[in-house]
Order: C-alpha cells, then structure tokens, then sequence
C-alpha cells in the first residue's frame, strides 16, 4: 500500500478525532477529557494503554516481545484564549482553544497507531499522549514515571504554517532555544503626582530599566549567537496623579549556548543592582528556569530523513539554518534518550501565514495525512535501524 493509499484510508477518522479534541481543549494537567478519548481510541486499535488519572500521559504500547523499541509523542494540552476562526467545530469552552495544534498532533500519532496495529512490526511501538507542554514541562512527568525506560529513541513533531502540507523539516543539532523567564520588581516610594521630589517613581525607573535591557542583546552579545530578551508585562500605578510605589517587569530569555545564557543571566543582575543604587530605591530580580534546547541526534535525524524522503520525496525536504528560538518541552527527553524533532508543513497553499498561538490559528487538515503516514514509515525503519549489527 503506498503513501496515497495509506493517508485516504485513516484520514476521515483522523479528522474526526481532531474535531473532537478541538471542540474539548483543556489547559495544562486537566487534560482529562482529551485522554479518555484517546484511550477509547487506542482500546479501539486492540493497543494496550494506562492512564494514570488527570494530570497524567496517555501511553500505548505495540509490543511483540522483541527489541528495540521505539517511542512517537503528542501533546494533549490546549492554550488559554478565545478561539476567532469560525470553524463550525471551533471550541465550545469559553477562554481556552487549540491554538497550537495539539490536536491534529494526537491525531496524527493515532493514525500512526492505525496503521502499526493493522501491520505490527518487528520491535516495540509506545505512543505517548503527553500533558501540559505548553506550561508545566508535562515531559518530565512521563519520564519520571518510568514509562519510557528502556526506549532506544524517541520521536515528535509539531505543524507549523512556516511551511506548506507536504513539506517535512529535518534537521539535527539545535532546533529549539533554552528558555528562562524572569521577574523584577521596583520598590520606590509613592507620592504626588505634582510633588515628584518626595517620592521615587517606580515607573520612571522601569521605563529605564526596559530600554537598558535591551542593550544586553545588542550590544553585550555576539551577533552571529541568537538570543532574545523580551518583556512581555508591565504592570505599575493605581491612578493618574499618583506616583507609583511599584512597578513589575515579567519577560523572556532566549538562548541557544550556555555561555551566552549565563552572560544574559549575569547582566540582568548586574543592570538591577546598578539601578536600584543609580536611584536610591530597591530592585529584586527572580530569574526561573525553563525548558532546555531541544537537540536532535545525528543517527536519529538520518532516520527522520530517510523516512521523510520517502513519504514526501526530494521536493518536501526543508532544513533549517537558525534555530527557532522558541520552547520546548520535548528537550525533556533527548536529555535521557536519543531521538529527533521534525515540523510538518500545515498551511494551505493558496493561504496566508498564520502564528502559532494566534486565535485565528488553524491547520489545513491534510497534514494529518503526511504526519500518520511519515511516523508509521519512520517507526519501521527506526525498529529496522536498531535491529541492525549497528545498533
């Protein structure tokens, strides 16, 4: 059966589920609706599966009592925000939506599942159904639960409108940014607002620090690295003719080499201190750790390839010259098991590019096809690849 063949027969289906899991989304770790359906699904498939509740995966298990054993990931979890696309399957619960595209992510893995089941390789399959990638670092649940001990590579994807369904990026070494999040809050003194000499004004201190953080990329950092410092909320005052007492700055880093993490690190430290003094007043910076880079592995990026090559051909194959400097959480796993993250084309040809995370945000449902049928084709060629005297 060939590709073409493959795709037609799961895709109804495959967008059935999609649907579903669309219409229902759930925020990180109550992704209980989401997993049962999976769950009835997988029961659906003859696949043996657990759940461990809300807040837990969803993990499959194809087994024939043999090694190796391979594993293909989605993320269950939705994003907080009002759906705007007029779909007439658009979510039904008010502030949260699938703008991501998580759902068409479980469904492509179930497809996968469809079609290992009716053909069971040599090897073992487990199809992990993740919570909580978007907050939360769901990743590090289902590792610490053991339920992927003993994998020998593991394998994800994500749609992007960044390219056109039919289209496969691969590529190995760094593919996501580190993340860190920070925090830093002013503590002035309030006063009048026509009286400014009797008060130190938090918000005039916090519009110098936001211009002065910038200069940490532009001109501390070495061009050719990427990094991002952004701050994303600002948050000061209580009327027009008072000076406020305190101001909060939440924002972003960005980095892809630790060395340039820990400059940025120590930047903002060193930006902090100097003008909590510069203006007699008192900063305190709070700087949290977010998901590692994600870095694919050469021999498993040969494998992701190989097996798109031949779903899609020569012509579907993109590569990538810069890393994104976006998050994620499947990093979580590379960090203890070899294995490679791809992005699959998920924008109509004819269509404008549409975000991520916007509340337009949307997939061109064909991409189901090319993702089941590509982790179907890699999950074969990876239980192959393992198999071999090379492994």
């Amino acid at each position: 059966m060939n590709y073409a063949q493959k795709a037609e027969k799961i895709f109804p289906h495959m967008v059935e589920l999609r649907r579903d899991f669309h219409r229902h989304p759930e925020l990180a770790f109550e992704e209980e609706h989401t997993a049962r359906r999976i769950v009835r699904e997988l029961d659906r498939l003859g696949i043996d599966c657990s759940y461990t509740g809300k807040g837990g995966a969803v993990i499959g298990r194809l087994l024939d009592g043999q090694t190796p054993t391979v594993a293909l990931r989605a993320e269950m979890d939705a994003l907080p925000g009002a759906e705007n696309t007029d779909l007439p399957f658009a979510s039904s619960v008010a502030g949260k939506m699938h703008a991501c595209g998580h759902d068409a992510h479980m469904a492509m893995v179930l497809g996968a599942a469809a079609l290992l089941a009716e053909s069971p390789p040599e090897g073992n399959v487990l199809f992990v159904f993740q919570p909580a990638e978007e907050r939360g670092g769901g990743a590090r649940v289902v590792m610490q639960s053991g339920a992927l001990d003993g994998v020998d590579a593991i394998f994800g994807g994500h749609v992007t409108q960044h390219y056109r369904v039919g289209e496969i990026m691969v590529a190995d070494g760094v593919i996501t940014a580190q993340s860190d999040r920070f925090a830093i809050r002013v503590q002035g003194r309030g006063g009048h607002g026509a009286r400014p000499h009797e008060a130190t004004d938090a918000v005039v201190i916090a519009g110098m620090l936001i211009t002065a953080i910038q200069t940490l990329v532009s001109r501390e950092i070495n061009p050719i690295y990427p990094s991002v410092v952004t701050i994303g909320r600002v948050a000061a005052g209580s009327a027009a003719n008072v000076i406020a007492e305190n101001a909060v700055l939440e924002g972003t880093i960005r980095t892809t080499l630790p060395e340039v993490r820990a400059h940025l690190h120590k930047g903002l430290e060193r930006m902090t201190d100097a003008f909590a003094e510069l203006h007699n007043s008192r900063i305190d910076l709070q700087i949290e750790s977010g998901y590692p880079p994600v870095v694919n592995s050469k021999r498993e990026t040969a494998v992701c390839y190989r097996a798109a090559r031949e779903v899609i051909g020569d012509q579907g194959l993109m590569t990538m010259d810069h890393p994104s400097m976006g998050s994620e959480d499947f990093s979580y796993y590379l960090e203890a098991i070899p294995g490679c993250y791809v992005r699959f084309g998920a924008r109509a040809h004819e269509h404008q590019y549409i975000p991520l995370h916007s509340p337009e945000f949307d997939v061109d449902e064909a991409v189901m096809k090319v993702g089941a049928v590509y982790f179907d084709t890699l999950a074969r060629q990876a239980l192959r690849e393992y198999a071999g005297p090379s492994s």
